[in-house]
């Protein structure tokens, strides 16, 4: 039987629901949402800070070990899984895409933030130990507001955000200074975003070198200083990565998927994703399968 990748909006975890943010203890909303330790999307953005646990998490195929003091942040689209260890505690926020658009007048105010990138190396965060009450402690007051109601709520829930953001944004800004300059930083996130709108047309970096307004060159030298890999990586990075989230998809053919993310034919899709993966889309969709039924097994 064919199944398909669920997808979840704040309104299907309704128990905590508030308008456009969810706020809670972790250990009670995993209670309530079982199923949700297997691979699964959400429509919103989504960040977890453990206090208590172990096991593993995933992030678009990538596993991270679970800490305390450690926080993950998740855009929309991103498919991820957990599996845990023990008893597990901490905090989960979800937010709405629109949800500081009248907040702020800076409408792409988050993008700043490495941890909203996309990027699965700065979605995890293992918080000093110096930084962890502090942060622990704008949780609670988060927590706190989510269950009193008061007047203001919610401007007062998205200022707590905020200064949590902007104290763990702190850690990535003074790791991004050593390696690059604020310019070159910019225009590497303004790279991302063009090949998050064009992937599936645009596969050259001239093309996208074009629409930034400097040489290929200078685009494949920013790349390397900046990631370590070549533009060209960083666009077929991009398109193994969505092959990926449609593969776990197994309502979509192989050939269908190829068609998805335009390429001429379906043998020419299997080569590129073999190039890039080491294996065959139809042997990643089978160990994609063999994981879930491995998780499903390890919680009867």
């Amino acid at each position: 039987m064919k199944q398909e990748i669920p997808v979840y909006d704040i309104c299907t975890l309704s128990e905590f629901k508030q308008e456009d943010i969810l706020i809670s203890r972790f250990a009670p909303y995993l209670q309530r949402h079982q199923n949700l330790h297997l691979a699964h999307k959400h429509t919103f953005y989504h960040l977890v800070l453990f206090t208590k646990g172990g096991g593993t998490h995933a992030i678009d195929f990538e596993q991270f070990e679970v800490k305390p003091g450690q926080i993950y942040f998740m855009v929309p689209g991103q498919v991820h899984s957990w599996s845990f260890e023990g008893e597990v505690d901490g905090y989960v926020i979800n937010f709405s895409v629109p949800f500081f658009n009248s907040f702020l007048l800076k409408a792409d105010y988050l993008e700043q933030f490495s941890f909203f990138s996309g990027n699965i190396s700065d979605a995890v965060v293992n918080l000093p130990q110096y930084l962890q009450p502090e942060i622990i402690n704008l949780f609670e007051q988060l927590v706190a507001e989510s269950e009193t109601l008061q007047r203001l709520g919610l401007d007062m829930v998205r200022s707590l955000l905020l200064q949590a953001f902007i104290k763990i944004g702190r850690l990535g800004f003074e790791q991004q200074g050593k390696n690059i300059n604020p310019y070159n930083y910019t225009l590497l996130r303004n790279f991302q975003k063009l090949i998050e709108k064009h992937y599936k047309t645009l596969r050259l970096p001239k093309d996208y070198a074009e629409l930034l307004y400097i040489t290929p060159n200078h685009l494949n030298a920013l790349c390397k200083d900046a990631l370590d890999v070549s533009a060209g990586e960083v666009i077929r990075n991009r398109i193994a990565l969505e092959a990926k989230r449609l593969l776990v998809n197994l309502q979509l053919s192989v050939s269908e998927i190829a068609a998805q993310l335009s390429f001429e034919d379906n043998s020419y899709f299997t080569k590129f994703f073999k190039k890039q993966t080491g294996l065959t889309p139809e042997a990643f969709r089978k160990e994609a399968i063999k994981n879930t039924q491995h998780e499903n097994i390890k919680l009867r």
